[in-house]
């Protein structure tokens, strides 16, 4: 069997493991870095706990922020998330953090951060959708992907004159895909296409023009 090809972060993220070999708690989120996909739980637990202690300042770092790029390769809004969805878990569903991801699945950071969105809309999210998608993530871990397409529009539905500029979009979109198609394959009769051409062109004027004004 070939050797597993490292990425660049997965390497300097071991070095570092290595070279802080002494300090315990340093290597400890070292290591939850290194595996957070796996187990971001604990990644979040930990950084909690940094930046509740402030222990990246002995460690020589300007920012919690700072500690997060450098360190652990991780964007400060990534870090944000890891704690915010920590604490929320910790606080909603406290079951969650003593699994295994074997006995009982562990949702993923997206679902319980878009559970987490959810939530904060206070009185105006529905009570039977929050329970609903409640259980979605505690006990069925679906996927984000899967709660968006069913949540979306309930926690988080579009202005009339949103959902009427997103339409004004794709359609614009849609026709100019349909000129660069029939230009490329030449498989509607000329003169057909010249008259869809010009009609088509005045759409998507008329559409941007209102776009504009929007």
């Amino acid at each position: 069997m070939g050797a597993v090809t490292r990425t660049k972060t997965e390497a300097d993220l071991d070095a570092r493991i290595h070279q802080f070999k002494d300090d315990t708690e340093r290597v400890d989120i070292l290591r939850r870095a290194r595996s957070f996909k796996a187990s971001w739980i604990e990644l979040g637990e930990a950084l909690s706990h940094v930046m509740r202690e402030e222990s990246w300042k002995r460690w020589g770092f300007e920012s919690f922020d700072d500690y997060c790029t450098k360190e652990l390769h991780l964007r400060s809004e990534t870090a944000h998330k890891l704690i915010g969805s920590y604490g929320f878990l910790k606080t909603k569903a406290p079951s969650v953090l003593r699994r295994d991801g074997l006995s009982a699945p562990i949702p993923s950071l997206a679902s319980v951060e878009f559970w987490k969105r959810a939530e904060e809309k206070g009185e105006d999210a529905p009570e039977e959708a929050v329970a609903e998608l409640r259980r979605a993530v505690v006990e069925e871990a679906q996927p984000a992907s899967a709660l968006k397409r069913r949540y979306k529009e309930v926690f988080f539905p579009l202005e009339d004159e949103q959902k009427e500029t997103k339409g004004r979009q794709a359609v614009v979109s849609a026709a100019r895909r349909l000129i660069a198609v029939m230009t490329e394959t030449r498989v509607v009769p000329k003169r057909l296409a010249e008259d869809l051409e010009e009609q088509i062109g005045r759409l998507i004027e008329e559409l941007s023009e209102k776009e504009q004004a929007a």
